[in-house]
C-alpha cells in the first residue's frame, strides 16, 4: 500500500511500502528487514493464489472437517452424560452460586429423559438420539469444555474465532489458509445455516477476520441455486462471460503493475475466477437426484422433521468427496425454541433439535464409513455452551460455560472413548478441563497443523487461532 495513500500527511518520497522498507535498512536493522520483506512477499504469494493446496506441518489423519453447531447450547447432560445425582435430588434447592444469564436459579431440574449404554464402548445415550446411539464407537466424548462467557455472542465468537470478540478469522479460515483447497471450481469453506435464522452475529462466525477475504465462508442453500447472485445474469452466455471476466481481469492486473503494494487486487481477480469456476461445478453439489433413495433415508430426507438437516449433510459429504476443506453446518436459528436455547422448556426443545438431527448425524457418520472417508474427515459437534441442572421457569434450563460436553469422530479421533468429567450435577469441571484453545489446537493437529505454527502477522504482530494458549487433547487421539 502507498504510504503517502494512507497518511496525506506523511511526505515520504517512496512511492510504496517496499521501497520505504529497502531505504529504511539501517533503522530497522537488516535482519529484521529481510524478515519484514520476506512476510511481505509470502503474503503476495497468499493473495495471487489463496486456494492453492499448501503442505501440512506434518502427516495429517484428517483432510477434512464438518463441524455441526448446535445453535442456542444443548444440554450435554440431557443428551450424552447422566447424572444419577441430579436425578435423586430433582425439586431440591442447591445452595451454591450459580452463574446464571438472567433470573433466579430454581430448584434442581432432573433429566426428562432415560439412558441406556450403547457399542461395545459402553457409552451412555439418552433415548432421543436412537439412532446416533448405534455409532458411539466411531465418537469420543469430550466433557469438560469451558469457555469464558455465558452470553451468547461472545461464545459464539470465541467457539467460531476463538476470541470472544468480532474481528477475528474464524475456525474455518484458519484451515483454508494453512492447506488451501483440494478443488478450484469450489469454495474451501462453506457454511449452511439454519434457515430459521442464522446465530448472533451472523457472518462474523464464518468471516476472515484480518486474513485475506478469499477464506471467507461461502453459504451454500440446498434448495435453489445453491450460491446467491452466482447464476449468469439472463442472456448472457458462457463465452460472454469468459470474454467480459478477461478484460475485467486485464484491467485489474494493469492496476495492480501500477500499485504493486495492493495485494487486495490480487484477491479480487481470483474471486471473479472462483466465481465463475463454481457455476459449473457447485450445481452438482445439490443435484441429489443422482443418490440412491436408499441414501437419502439414511439421513432421514424420507421425513419431514430430519428432511432440510439430513439434505444438508448429505450435501457436506459430496463437499467432503469433491476435496471442499471444511464446511460447518448449523442446527437452530433465530431465537428461544427455534434454537438449542431451552430457557423455558428443555424438553419440548430437545425433542423437537433430536428428532431434526438424530438420523442425519447417523447416516453421515455411517456413509463416510461406508465410502472409506470417515478417517479422512474429522466430525466436531457442539454449541457455544451447555445447559445448567438448576430449572429456569420450572421446566427450561440455563446457560451453563462451566462445565459442557462436545463430541468428536473420524479422523484422527480414537472412537469409543470419553474424556474429563464434570462434577455429580454437571455444573464445574472436576477432571481434565479443555478450553476452547484446546479444542481447536486438537482440531487442527488432526489436520496436521500444528497450532502455534500457524500464524498471521498483523497489526505489529503474529496472532493465531489459539492466541498464546492451546493443548493437544492427546487421550482422545489415535
Amino acid at each position: 500500500m502507498d504510504l503517502q495513500h494512507l497518511n496525506p500527511h506523511f511526505g515520504s518520497p517512496f512511492s510504496s511500502r517496499r521501497d520505504f522498507l529497502k531505504h529504511a535498512g539501517a533503522g530497522f536493522g537488516m535482519l529484521g528487514l529481510a524478515g519484514l520483506l520476506s512476510q511481505e512477499g509470502a503474503l503476495a504469494e497468499i493473495y495471487a493464489d489463496p486456494l492453492a493446496v499448501r503442505s501440512p506441518h506434518f502427516k495429517p489423519k484428517a483432510k477434512s472437517v464438518i463441524s455441526l453447531f448446535m445453535y442456542g447450547g444443548p444440554s450435554g447432560f440431557d443428551l450424552f452424560d447422566p447424572k444419577p445425582e441430579l436425578q435423586k435430588n430433582d425439586g431440591k434447592t442447591y445452595e451454591a452460586d450459580f452463574d446464571v444469564f438472567f433470573g433466579n436459579p430454581g430448584p434442581l431440574m432432573k433429566s426428562p429423559y432415560e439412558f441406556k449404554q450403547y457399542g461395545q464402548s459402553g457409552q451412555w445415550v439418552s433415548e432421543v438420539y436412537p439412532a446416533l446411539a448405534k455409532c458411539v464407537d466411531e465418537m469420543s466424548f469430550i466433557k469438560s469444555v469451558h469457555c469464558g462467557s455465558n452470553n451468547h455472542a461472545p461464545a459464539l465468537f470465541h467457539l467460531n474465532t476463538g476470541m470472544p470478540r468480532v474481528g477475528f478469522p474464524s475456525v474455518g479460515s484458519w484451515v483454508t489458509y494453512g492447506l488451501g483447497s483440494e478443488n478450484r471450481n469450489l469454495p474451501g469453506y462453506v457454511v449452511m445455516y439454519d434457515p430459521r435464522g442464522g446465530p448472533i452475529g451472523g457472518p462474523q462466525n464464518w468471516g476472515a477476520g484480518f486474513l485475506p477475504s478469499s477464506y471467507q465462508a461461502t453459504p451454500f442453500r440446498p434448495t435453489g441455486s445453491p450460491i446467491l447472485n452466482l447464476d449468469r445474469p439472463e442472456g448472457m452466455n458462457r463465452e460472454h462471460q469468459r470474454n467480459q471476466l478477461d478484460l475485467i481481469g486485464q484491467l485489474n492486473r494493469e492496476h495492480l503493475e501500477q500499485h504493486p503494494a495492493e495485494p487486495d487486487l490480487l484477491a479480487r481477480i481470483e474471486s471473479y475466477e472462483l466465481a465463475y469456476r463454481m457455476q459449473m461445478e457447485a450445481p452438482e453439489v445439490t443435484a441429489l437426484d443422482e443418490e440412491s433413495e436408499e441414501t437419502k433415508r439414511l439421513y432421514g430426507m424420507d421425513k419431514e422433521i430430519s428432511k432440510y438437516f439430513g439434505t444438508q449433510l448429505l450435501m457436506a459429504r459430496r463437499m467432503v468427496e469433491r476435496g471442499v476443506r471444511f464446511i460447518q453446518v448449523y442446527s437452530g436459528g433465530g431465537h428461544q425454541q427455534d434454537s438449542w436455547d431451552a430457557h423455558f422448556g428443555l424438553k419440548e426443545n430437545h425433542d423437537l433439535h433430536c428428532a431434526e438431527t438424530d438420523v442425519p448425524m447417523a447416516g453421515l457418520i455411517t456413509d463416510l464409513k461406508q465410502r472409506g472417508l470417515l478417517d479422512e474427515t474429522l466430525i466436531v459437534w457442539g454449541g457455544e455452551f451447555g445447559r445448567m441442572p438448576v430449572s429456569q421457569g420450572s421446566i427450561g434450563r440455563d446457560h451453563n460455560p462451566h462445565g459442557f460436553l462436545m463430541w468428536m469422530a473420524g479422523g484422527g479421533i480414537q472412537g469409543g472413548t470419553s474424556y474429563g468429567e464434570t462434577d455429580e450435577l454437571g455444573y464445574n469441571i472436576v477432571s481434565g478441563g479443555v478450553h476452547i484453545h484446546d479444542l481447536h489446537a486438537t482440531l487442527l493437529h488432526c489436520l496436521g497443523l500444528d497450532h502455534e505454527r500457524l500464524t498471521y502477522f498483523h497489526n505489529g504482530r503474529e496472532y493465531r487461532l489459539t492466541d498464546v494458549a492451546g493443548k493437544v487433547i492427546e487421550p482422545i487421539l489415535v
